[in-house]
């Protein structure tokens, strides 16, 4: 099992109920490919960089899990096509 952190970015647009779901329905594809989620870190909404898709600020959130190497891949197929997350970043983190 290795350690990874995916780190995303949600639509500041959208109700708190939206987002958390959003939220929710990454940790469930976390676990849908055998991750374990260790930790989640919730930094709130902060100003983007640049602009994306008209937008300035997001959510961040980090989700600390352990998963086996083929489960990062995967649960990025899914992320990728969700509707509220603006950006998103998978990496392993070294022991």
């Amino acid at each position: 099992m290795n350690k990874y952190e995916l780190a995303v970015v949600v639509n500041a647009k959208i109700e708190d109920d939206a987002r958390t779901a959003a939220v929710e329905k990454v940790k469930e594809y976390i676990t849908r490919y055998g991750g374990v989620i260790t930790d989640v870190d919730e930094w709130g909404k902060k100003r983007l960089a640049y602009e994306i898709q008209k937008m300035r600020e997001g959510f961040y959130y980090f989700i600390h899990f352990e998963a086996e190497s083929s489960a990062p891949a995967e649960i990025e197929r899914h992320v990728r096509i969700m509707e509220n997350v603006i950006r998103y970043l998978c990496v392993r983190q070294d022991a």
